[in-house]
């Protein structure tokens, strides 16, 4: 009976919970090849609209030295 009582639990493995695709919708597992895209389609479209410049990421640059660095090659122009 001591034995019982020493031995640990099973651990129960974490739930994964499925996302949805990003350019269609559809449920996608983590453990799907082409995750967090159901399909290397959807992949593509969705770089297709990065570079077209769909998707914009729009922090502010607050980098003193990067500033600088840009305005000096705006000048430059």
């Amino acid at each position: 009976m001591e034995e019982a009582k020493t031995m640990p639990k099973a651990a129960k493995a974490p739930k994964i919970k499925p996302l949805h695709c990003p350019t269609c919708q559809k449920l996608v597992l983590a453990s799907d090849e082409d995750f967090p895209f159901c399909s290397d389609r959807c992949r593509r479209i969705d770089l297709g609209k990065w570079a077209m410049g769909v998707y914009k990421i729009s922090s502010p640059v607050l980098d003193p030295d990067l500033l600088e660095e840009l305005e000096g090659h705006e000048r430059d122009r």
